[in-house]
Order: C-alpha cells, then sequence, then structure tokens
C-alpha cells in the first residue's frame, strides 16, 4: 500500500461494493465481460479497437437507461492508461470542470499522462459549461467521454459534438437481458448466488421482456425479490412469476410481444381508433403500455391509422401522429405514454375517410391492369436541349398561367384517361376537397368559369 491508500481504505472499498446494488457489482471490468452492442463493440468495430489499443478519441455514448453507457466508460476506466475523472452534469457545475482541467494540466506536465474526463447526463449541462470544455477538449487537454439519454444533436452543442464521435447504445435484446439475469442468479462471487435462488423460467421470459432493453431495471428486480422473498420448504428462494411481476412494478398480463396477443390487442387499438372509439383506444393503449410494448411500434401505427382511416377527412391527424411519434422517442417513458394517448385520442376523434388509401388500391389496380402506359408527350421531361424532336413537353398548358391556377388538361395516359381513382367522402375537410374538385369541372378549357 502507498501513502495514499492504506489498508484501511482497501477493506472499507470492498465492504463498499459488497454493499453496492447489484447492478453496480455486476458491472462488467473488461470489454470482453460486456454483453450486447455488438453493432459498436464487435471486435472489429472501431470503438472495440480503439478501447483495446487505448487510443480512444473523444466520443459520445447516447441511448436509453440501463443501456450500458456508464458501464462503458467504467470499462475504459479499468482499461486505460490514461488518468480517469468522473462528473455527473446533474450535481456538478464550472467549478468541478476546471478542478478537473487542473488535474489534467498537472498530469500531462509532470507525468505525461493524457486524462480522460466522463461527463454522466452531459446534456444537463448548459451551453456555457459546455463552451468551457470546447478548448481543453481542442488541444487534448481532456479526452472527453459523455454520456446522454437524450439525442445529442439536440442537446450538446454543435461544436462539442464536431470534435466527438456519437455512438448510440441501442435497448438490449431479450436474449442479452437473460444472459444477465442468469449471471445475477448464480454468481457467487459479484452476483446473487449466495442466497441459493432459482427463478422460474416463465417468470425469466416476463422480466427479459418487459424490462424493454434496460439491464438496470432487470438487475433491481432480481435483487429485490431476493432479498425480499422467504425461502421455501426445499430451502430455496423461488422466484416465481408474481414474485417478479411484483418487483418490477409491472402486471403480468396475458402479452406477448411476439406472439398471437400481441397481435390481437394492436388489432383492437387500430380498430377503436378506425371506430371512432377514443375510451376503447385508450384502453387498449394501457394494456399495451402496461406490458412493456415498444413506444415507437405503437407510435407507428397511429401514424398509419391516421393516413389509412382518417386521411383527407381531417389532414391534421397525420400531422399530430407524426409529431407524437417524433415526441416520445426525445422524451421517453413514462411521459411518452401521455403523448401517445394524445396522439391516439386525435385520432380516435377524428372525422375519418379512406378514400386516398383507396385511390391508392384502384391505381394499382388499374396498373396490374393495363400495364405500363405511355405517358403523354407533353407532360413528359423537357429539361434537356432538342426535346421538341422528340414531342417532349409540347403542348403543355402551365396551370398558375390560368385564372384559379387551373385549367383543364388530360394527365392520365389516354388508355385509362376516363378512370376516377380518388373519390373524396362526404365527411370532415375532405367535404370541402370534393367541393373543390366539382367546382373545377365547372370550369372551361380556358380556366374561365361557364356560364
Amino acid at each position: 500500500m502507498n501513502g495514499d491508500f492504506d489498508l484501511f481504505d482497501y477493506m472499507g472499498e470492498q465492504q463498499k461494493r459488497r454493499e453496492a446494488p447489484l447492478a453496480s457489482r455486476l458491472r462488467p471490468k473488461s470489454l470482453d465481460e460486456v454483453v450486447g452492442q455488438e453493432h459498436i463493440l464487435g471486435r472489429d468495430k472501431l470503438l472495440y479497437r480503439a478501447i483495446k489499443a487505448d487510443k480512444l478519441g473523444s466520443v459520445i455514448f447516447y441511448g436509453p437507461p440501463g443501456t450500458g453507457k456508464t458501464t462503458l466508460a467504467m470499462v475504459i476506466a479499468n482499461t486505460t492508461k490514461a488518468d480517469f475523472h468522473e462528473l455527473n452534469a446533474t450535481t456538478s457545475g464550472k467549478k468541478d470542470m476546471e478542478e478537473a482541467v487542473q488535474r489534467a494540466k498537472a498530469a500531462m506536465a509532470q507525468y505525461g499522462r493524457r486524462t480522460i474526463l466522463f461527463i454522466d447526463e452531459i446534456h444537463r449541462f448548459n451551453k456555457a459549461q459546455q463552451d468551457y470544455l470546447l478548448p481543453f477538449v481542442e488541444d487534448g487537454t481532456v479526452i472527453l467521454i459523455g454520456a446522454t439519454t437524450e439525442n445529442p444533436y439536440f442537446e450538446v452543442n454543435r461544436a462539442l459534438l464536431s470534435r466527438s464521435r456519437v455512438f448510440e447504445l441501442k435497448p438490449l435484446s431479450k436474449e442479452d437481458i437473460k444472459k444477465l439475469i442468469e449471471r445475477a442468479v448464480n454468481d457467487t462471487e459479484q452476483g446473487m448466488g449466495i442466497y441459493g435462488a432459482v427463478i422460474d423460467e416463465d417468470a425469466e421470459d416476463f422480466l427479459s421482456d418487459v424490462a424493454d432493453g434496460d439491464a438496470r431495471a432487470a438487475l433491481n428486480a432480481i435483487e429485490l425479490g431476493i432479498l425480499t422473498t422467504d425461502k421455501g420448504p426445499d430451502g430455496i428462494i423461488h422466484l416465481t412469476l408474481p414474485v417478479i411481476s411484483e418487483c418490477i412494478q409491472k402486471r403480468a398480463i396475458g402479452y406477448d410481444r411476439d406472439g398471437d396477443n400481441h397481435y390481437d390487442i394492436i388489432s383492437a387499438f387500430i380498430k377503436s381508433m378506425r371506430g371512432s372509439d377514443p375510451d376503447a383506444a385508450a384502453y387498449y393503449l394501457a394494456r399495451m403500455l402496461e406490458a412493456g410494448e415498444d413506444i415507437k411500434f405503437i407510435a407507428r401505427r397511429i401514424m398509419i391509422c391516421a393516413s389509412e382511416d382518417v386521411g383527407n377527412g381531417d389532414p391534421i391527424a397525420l400531422c399530430v401522429a407524426t409529431a407524437a411519434s417524433l415526441a416520445v422517442e426525445r422524451v421517453g417513458m413514462p411521459e411518452a405514454a401521455i403523448i401517445l394517448s394524445h396522439a391516439a385520442n386525435y385520432v380516435a376523434c377524428a372525422p375519418k375517410s379512406n378514400a386516398t388509401h383507396k385511390a391508392l388500391l384502384n391505381a394499382q389496380e388499374a396498373l396490374r391492369e393495363t400495364g405500363n402506359l405511355e405517358i403523354p408527350g407533353y407532360l413528359r421531361d423537357a429539361h434537356y436541349q432538342r426535346h421538341e424532336e422528340l414531342g417532349r413537353g409540347i403542348g403543355y398548358k402551365f396551370p398558375h398561367s390560368y385564372p384559379k391556377h387551373y385549367v383543364e388538361q388530360q394527365y392520365l395516359p389516354d388508355g385509362i384517361k376516363e378512370r376516377r381513382f380518388y373519390e373524396p367522402s362526404e365527411n370532415g375537410y375532405e367535404k370541402r376537397i370534393k367541393a373543390y374538385l366539382e367546382g373545377l369541372k365547372e370550369m372551361g378549357n380556358d380556366g374561365s368559369e361557364q356560364s
């Protein structure tokens, strides 16, 4: 032991580690222990090679909670020869950064050692705080590792981003979560193996599913279950489905995201919106959220319904649904549930029309019947020399040159020129569209109104 770290300090650290939460104790110490994130940590990937070679530049780790951002930073801390300093933007300020920079300068001047500065929740720093780091990142005084759950292209200064490489961490797969669950239950050194617990297969399936890619949530549930469950008559702690369901605070309702029930509920959700029943839409939305359905999947289905079943009955429905889809990705759960409810209720209550969808189906049917008919010459591209010799663009009437920006003109090929594909309904805004189109028919060939 050196003068800065004696036996009592060592024993204290060991005791602190034993009492640390399970998720902290199981945190990998090396790259080879990391579970998941193969898209950036595969042996042939840049990040893996850079960490192994201790040649890491400034990086931003971006991803949902529990996907390993802090874990990767700790792995780097264990493998690098550089000094490693950690700050959390929720509790640190400019003074803390100034002290870290001064230590980095001293380490470089005295020992020629680089310094890695890890800033967790970096998006919490304001613009001025982020700007402070710029010159020290640029001149190499510190190598920055930022971690954020928010999209860095919205929340991190552009100048800082330009000096860093962004790596997106994905939610862990169900199989990845299962590996961690089994390690947590059975590992006698860092896990809960000394308690002699077993987890039922259906409980493991349920937990790996509803954890929704969040390793920390799964490990916290395992730890709570083992510490609060009595041993059975056989002397073993049994982590059953009811126990795990209670520990992760999600009901084990009948729902499998890969099974029939998944499709039944999403089908009922869509049909409720299509049928203008906001109460039923809210109910099925609640069931999906309670079961841990992917919020991005729900948002996509709302967008599809807004176009397929509302269409031009209320064109704003698609805008609302699309905005909701973007918002849930930025906000995340649990608040994303409110945004999904907002969008689902708007779509459910909007005037309905599937005329735009039917127009596409009708056009596709005509295409199958007739094949690729010749496009009228005056509609074809004429942005090149001597197009007139091929009869391209000759005779085209430019609508904006006529009254009300309309002139009667054949746009469909000759073989189907009398076909009609889009038939606006009498519902919602589409009633106005229908009236407008009928009004155009009453105008003369020159764009003037007929008497």
